[in-house]
């Protein structure tokens, strides 16, 4: 799907999205204060112009909708496995934060997030295309998380197994079992919110770097924290247990997945998929 994206209408989008940021800074600290998210707005944006950042990536978004949301879905999921790598100071087994599974996600990203996202979510926005009442927002908001939430949450459940080195169909199952809700709770309390925001103060062709910033934040967050609990669990497996004993075990910073593990863990919990509105 691609349409032409006219110089006007790039100025026209990225003028409402400074003058949203804007709007929301008034609400924030009253006309009378420093107008930082503004500021950072116009920063953003080079003051609204045809010739900003914003505006030359939307209107790649534009012309060339799927291939831009591959590469930027690609990156960014190769970038948060690296950065929650680095925050956990999860290293591979030769010292790297660059481990095997960051190539690993950014494929993921790239070729089954985004078209997956892609299709989704163009489907919900020609459903809702013009109608702008509350009940809309709210039809699209339930739509949303019943609906296109499950069915991409399961095929990124089936993906991370898979990564993770699952071979069989009941290992791939018995991941999907396992992260389903606790996945599904983590998008019921994210994207209605992110969704309302979006309805409320961004024109529709801004959804995407929008998203895209909220995905990798809150991703990145707890993938981290997941890095973080294994590390955990491998030091007290290998340092000794509860009665103070040593046990035999892996390197606390080795890569992972290895051979036999089953994946997800008891206690770990998976980041969200991005959203590719």
């Amino acid at each position: 799907m691609s349409v032409k994206f006219e110089k006007e209408t790039v100025k026209t989008t990225t003028e409402g999205l400074t003058g949203a940021a804007a709007g929301l800074a008034d609400k924030v600290k009253g006309k009378d204060g420093d107008d930082l998210l503004r500021e950072v707005g116009n920063a953003v944006t080079k003051g609204g112009g045809p010739s900003g950042y914003l505006a030359a990536y939307l209107k790649q978004l534009q012309s060339n909708p799927l291939r831009t949301k591959m590469l930027t879905s690609g990156t960014l999921s190769g970038l948060q496995e690296f950065l929650a790598s680095w925050i956990a100071h999860d290293r591979s087994k030769h010292g790297h934060y660059f481990t095997s599974r960051v190539p690993k996600m950014a494929i993921y990203g790239a070729f089954i997030s985004a078209p997956l996202g892609h299709v989704l979510i163009s489907i919900l926005q020609k459903m809702f295309r013009g109608r702008k009442s509350l009940k809309a927002k709210i039809m699209q908001i339930l739509i949303s998380n019943l609906i296109v939430s499950p069915i991409q949450n399961s095929i990124y459940l089936i993906s991370m197994a898979i990564i993770a080195g699952a071979r069989t169909f009941h290992q791939v199952r018995a991941t999907v079992k396992a992260g389903f809700w606790p996945v599904m709770k983590v998008s019921w309390i994210v994207s209605p919110i992110s969704l309302a925001f979006a309805q409320q103060f961004l024109p529709e062709t801004t959804w995407v770097p929008f998203f895209n910033i909220v995905g990798f934040i809150i991703g990145t967050y707890i993938n981290a924290h997941t890095k973080k609990k294994r590390l955990a669990a491998l030091r007290r497996k290998h340092y000794g247990d509860s009665s103070g004993r040593s046990q035999p075990g892996p390197r606390p910073s080795e890569d992972y997945p290895r051979p036999g593990d089953n994946y997800p863990r008891p206690g770990e919990s998976f980041p969200p998929p991005r959203r590719d509105y």
